[in-house]
């Protein structure tokens, strides 16, 4: 099979952002007297899009307050994070894009998060011309584990499910990708690993094991 394009996750997958959401969610809830454990943010929380965050943090924590509200405080806390640096790129993220843009394939960023998180860290790490079009949560109705975004991008890119390949590091995300009909790879970090990757194509330890496979399995482009 011959892949025309690579459609990314960003969040734990081309950056290492999760240690820094997982801080800046427990900034937002100490002010709501609530004391947010790390191992409670992976079971519950790592790559799951804030406003899911939010309802269920509202509900398992009996917190007094709109769910929008809580959106609206992490998304500050964000960019205010933002504004200082950016996340750091996860080991060979760099790497594989370059490498797959060199070889033709469409990139694509599809990402839970809002659209000005996956633009900062195109910005910074001069990846802007590589990527055909960023999808975020802001952008569609339905974020992850709906395969919503999954299907805008394909429609931005004029491709179809079986020319794809996805990369996810979470549960969600990998859902999100299989019910668009793409067939998902999994590189679950520190905070996803204990997720079900059972329906992924593959799983695999870092992205430059990633690169390897694609490049002896799927590419007729070289």
């Amino acid at each position: 099979m011959s892949i025309k394009a690579i459609l990314f996750d960003h969040d734990g997958t081309l950056v290492d952002s999760e240690p820094a959401h997982f801080r800046l969610w427990k900034q937002v809830l100490a002010d709501y007297g609530v004391d947010l454990g790390e191992q409670q943010y992976a079971d519950y929380y790592a790559g799951v899009p804030s406003h899911a965050n939010a309802l269920d943090m509202i509900s398992r924590f009996s917190i007094d307050e709109s769910p929008e509200a809580l959106v609206r405080q992490k998304a500050l806390a964000v960019g205010e994070f933002l504004s200082r640096e950016a996340f750091p790129p996860m080991p060979g993220a760099l790497q594989i894009v370059r490498r797959f843009h060199a070889l033709g394939l469409r990139l694509a960023i599809v990402t839970g998060s809002e659209s000005a998180v996956a633009m900062a860290t195109t910005r910074t790490y001069s990846l802007q011309p590589l990527f055909e079009t960023i999808v975020a949560g802001n952008h569609v109705q339905r974020n992850k584990p709906h395969p919503d975004g999954y299907l805008l991008a394909m429609q931005r890119l004029g491709v179809t499910a079986d020319e794809c390949l996805a990369i996810e590091d979470t549960e969600h995300g990998l859902n999100a990708a299989t019910a668009a009909g793409i067939p998902c790879l999994a590189v679950p970090n520190a905070m996803s690993m204990h997720h079900d990757f059972s329906g992924a194509a593959g799983t695999f330890c870092g992205l430059a094991e990633v690169e390897r496979w694609i490049e002896e399995n799927h590419l007729d482009c070289r």
